[in-house]
């Protein structure tokens, strides 16, 4: 089972390009997970007629949203948190509501949910690292732990954090940066604690430049100046059946670039 996740940053965009569909043609990924698509479903053109398609639309016209296309089809979706983490959590803020923006998005099969999540911005001037890490932060902890109540989970997504020096290019220059503040690292280090693994670092314990995202400015693509905010993390029930996970960095079309994993 190939299981693949991209921030596409416009479902439309990359499609335009050609991306999309070269992409799902020479990787023939079972589950495809997408964040930021930026588009209702009725606004894809995505036409691959062996995938069943499910997306969680935001509020805001072109903005946010996720969807997960799936050649197997799910016992159940869930959109959104759960009514139970709605009630919990008090998720506005001077940016918007965050809980009305397509984020999250989970479906459930035989032996596991897997949900995609694309994690709010903590923005350059840390105006929402607050409700990244009262609000954000714990409710998605919440979240991972009402599924794996009931089976192991399977999260994958653009999770906005490099979670160790190891996971970006410069890291002394960025220390307290958005995407890189003790706040952020040790949500992401909290979630960890909910049972989960970061596959790749996993199976990669010592892999350096292993990035998923790249500014647009300064040719950083080129240069391999990135970060790696993009993840699969699984349940450690799943830990003895994850066969590999890679970072595609040869997909282009977006700022960021697919990675994936092969469970058994």
């Amino acid at each position: 089972m190939k299981l693949y996740s991209w921030n596409v940053n416009g479902i439309r965009s990359v499609w335009k390009k050609g991306a999309l569909q070269d992409f799902v043609k020479t990787h023939q990924p079972d589950i495809l997970c997408l964040q930021e698509t930026k588009a209702n479903a009725d606004q894809s053109e995505f036409d691959f007629e062996e995938y069943e398609e499910y997306w969680h639309d935001g509020e805001k016209a072109g903005y946010s949203g996720t969807a997960i296309f799936t050649k197997i089809k799910p016992l159940s979706v869930q959109q959104n948190f759960s009514d139970a983490i709605l009630e919990k959590y008090d998720f506005p803020d001077s940016f918007g509501d965050p809980s009305r923006e397509g984020r999250v998005l989970t479906l459930e099969f035989d032996d596991y949910f897997v949900t995609t999540v694309y994690t709010p911005n903590s923005k350059g001037d840390l105006g929402r690292l607050k409700l990244r890490e009262k609000v954000w932060g714990p409710a998605y902890q919440d979240h991972i732990a009402e599924l794996q109540k009931k089976k192991p989970v399977l999260a994958c997504g653009d999770f906005n954090v490099a979670h160790e020096e190891i996971d970006l290019a410069r890291p002394k220059d960025n220390v307290g940066k958005h995407g890189f503040t003790d706040e952020e690292r040790k949500d992401f280090t909290n979630l960890l604690e909910h049972g989960l693994i970061d596959t790749f670092r996993e199976l990669h314990p010592d892999a350096t430049e292993a990035y998923t995202w790249w500014t647009h400015w300064a040719n950083a693509r080129a240069r391999n100046v990135g970060w790696r905010i993009d993840y699969w993390l699984a349940s450690k029930e799943l830990k003895d059946r994850i066969v590999s996970a890679n970072i595609h960095v040869d997909v282009m079309g977006s700022d960021h670039c697919p990675v994936s994993i092969e469970i058994r």
